[in-house]
């Protein structure tokens, strides 16, 4: 059974930082593709950024320059560093696995940028 569960969210003032984890078990975190999603209040979820498996990343433009993803196979673990936040990055952000034709999502962590 694949499990995705995600932490390190919170409130952070505008311009500051958060580093979000996702840990994840049950599948071959290698050959996985992991991305961080976000829905936002009264919009739909959206991407945020990607990372393959050869460790080719993908950002939406919203968050280019700001935002980084990363991985550490040997823990299982797909972080996203969060730089410059605005108030517009404020959403529960989603983590989510891509691995043998099937999708999957963790619970979610709220990101509130708030002065």
């Amino acid at each position: 059974q694949v499990q995705l569960v995600e932490s390190g969210g919170g409130l952070v003032q505008p311009g500051g930082s958060l580093r979000l984890s996702c840990a994840g078990s049950g599948l071959l975190w290698r050959f996985a593709v992991m991305g961080w999603y976000r829905r936002a209040p009264g919009k739909t979820r959206e991407l945020v950024a990607t990372i393959a498996p050869i460790d080719r990343t993908n950002y939406a433009d919203s968050v280019k320059g700001r935002f980084t993803i990363s991985r550490d196979t040997a823990k299982n673990t797909v972080y996203l560093q969060m730089n410059s936040l605005k108030p517009e990055d404020t959403a529960v952000y989603y983590c989510k696995a891509d691995f043998g034709g099937s999708e999957y999502w963790g619970q979610g962590t709220q990101v509130t940028v708030s002065s």
